[in-house]
C-alpha cells in the first residue's frame, strides 16, 4: 500500500514543483554557478545551516497545520495509515501534502542565494534524510535531533514531533516527546506486551485526531479463510 501510494504521488507532486525549476532555469532564483559568486566571505558553508534552518523551521509549522481537524483528513491522512512506516512511507503522501511539506526547500533559493551544487547536494540529503526517519531502524536516543525513532512517536501518537531535522521547533511549541526507551531495547521492541501497551495508546489518539478509526484490520486467519472460500 505505501508503494502504490508513492507511485501514486509522486508524479503530481513533480509537476506541481515544475514551475519552481523553470523559475530557476529561467534566472528568476538566487541560484550561482561558481563558489566565487559567493555574495560574501564563508557564505558558501554558511548556506547550508541556513538551508537547514529555514526548511527546519517552515516545515514543523506546515506539518502542524496539516493535523489541524481541517486538514488532516483532506490531506495528511492518508500518509498516516501507516502507524510504523517503513521507507516507502517517506513518499507515500497525498500529492498537495507532499507539494506542501517540500514547499520551504523549493522557495528557499528564491529567498536567500545558493550554489547550483549545494542545491543539488542538499536535495539529495532531504531525501535521504526522510528515507531515514521513517525506516524504523532506532539507532541513537538523543533529544537534538528528530530521528527515526522521534519521527516513529509522531505516527503512533500523532501530534508530537512534527519538526523535520531537529526536536527545536517541537520543544519551543510544546510537541515534543521523547521516544519511549522500549524501542531501543532489541528484547522487548517486537514483544507483544510492548505493541499492545503502544496499539491502546495510538488508538486512542487515533479517536483525538480522527474521530472513530475508520480503517479495516483483517487478520491473517481471516485472509486465509477467505482465501479458501475463493477456491
Amino acid at each position: 500500500m505505501e508503494i502504490t501510494q508513492a507511485v501514486r504521488a509522486m508524479p503530481w507532486i513533480a509537476v506541481m514543483t515544475t514551475p519552481f525549476f523553470l523559475a530557476e532555469v529561467l534566472g528568476y532564483s538566487k541560484l550561482y554557478d561558481t563558489l566565487s559568486d559567493e555574495p560574501f566571505p564563508y557564505y558558501n558553508w554558511l548556506q547550508f545551516p541556513m538551508f537547514l534552518l529555514f526548511t527546519d523551521f517552515c516545515i514543523y509549522f506546515i506539518h502542524r497545520a496539516l493535523h489541524s481537524p481541517l486538514l488532516y483528513k483532506s490531506l495528511h491522512k492518508p500518509h498516516h495509515k501507516w502507524i510504523m512506516p517503513t521507507p516507502y512511507a517517506s513518499v507515500a503522501f497525498h500529492p498537495v501534502d507532499g507539494f506542501l511539506q517540500s514547499l520551504p526547500y523549493h522557495l528557499f533559493p528564491f529567498i536567500f542565494p545558493l550554489q547550483k551544487f549545494a542545491y543539488l547536494a542538499l536535495f539529495l540529503f532531504v531525501q535521504i534524510w526522510t528515507v531515514f526517519i521513517h525506516d524504523g531502524e532506532y539507532v541513537a536516543n538523543g533529544t537534538i535531533l528528530n530521528g527515526a525513532a522521534c519521527h516513529t512517536m509522531h505516527h503512533l501518537y500523532f501530534n508530537y514531533n512534527y519538526g523535520q531535522y531537529t526536536t527545536l521547533w517541537d520543544r519551543l511549541g510544546g510537541s515534543y516527546r521523547k521516544p519511549n526507551e522500549e524501542l531501543f531495547r532489541r528484547d522487548s521492541k517486537m514483544g507483544q506486551k510492548e505493541w499492545e501497551r503502544q496499539v491502546a495508546e495510538m488508538e486512542n489518539r487515533v479517536k483525538d485526531a480522527e474521530g472513530e478509526d475508520d480503517r479495516q484490520y483483517v487478520s491473517s486467519k481471516a485472509v486465509k479463510v477467505g482465501s479458501k472460500k475463493d477456491n
